[in-house]
């Protein structure tokens, strides 16, 4: 397994390794392909990584710049990370995780935010600061933050608009 940067060859694999990742999951409102193309089309994506194995697309992550309380602070979001069905819990959405936060901070982040479960975003160092929220999420416990320096802001996350149906 490989780990690179998409390239415009990649898009079509994306969307389809987007849309099987999260087909028939509760949580999921089967928009994810259509957030990580509305990113891609704002030039949002401020890091978009494809896990590649023997030639084929079977994973992705996005990671793009989140606003706390209207400012950019230097943080990131992470979303969608999308791994094909028949290979999840292989460690390909582990490993996208992992280089993508490698490459944020590399970039000058100053941390990364996301929504999810807990009892997996956590064994990556994610886990809720109270005075970090977002409003868009059903359950606070699921909103998480890791920051990659002492300092973490107080304030409400916004993801970009093309997380709510916007360019």
């Amino acid at each position: 397994m490989i780990i690179r940067f998409e390239t415009p060859l990649d898009i079509s694999a994306i969307v389809k390794t987007t849309i099987a990742a999260f087909e028939g999951k509760p949580y999921s409102d089967q928009t994810e392909h259509l957030i990580i193309s509305r990113l891609r089309e704002a030039r949002a994506l401020a890091v978009s990584l494809v896990a590649e194995v023997d030639g084929k697309v079977t994973g992705h992550i996005a990671f793009s710049v989140v606003t706390i309380n209207g400012f950019d602070r230097g943080w990131h979001g992470i979303g969608p990370v999308s791994v094909l069905p028949e290979l999840q819990k292989t460690g390909i959405g582990s490993k996208l995780i992992k280089e993508g936060l490698i490459l944020i901070k590399t970039k000058g982040a100053q941390g990364c935010v996301l929504e999810g479960d807990p009892g997996y975003y956590q064994r990556f160092g994610f886990k809720n600061h109270p005075g970090l929220f977002y409003e868009g999420t059903p359950d606070p416990k699921y909103f998480m933050a890791l920051p990659f320096y002492d300092i973490v802001p107080d304030g409400r996350v916004e993801f970009h608009r093309a997380f709510y149906g916007k360019i």
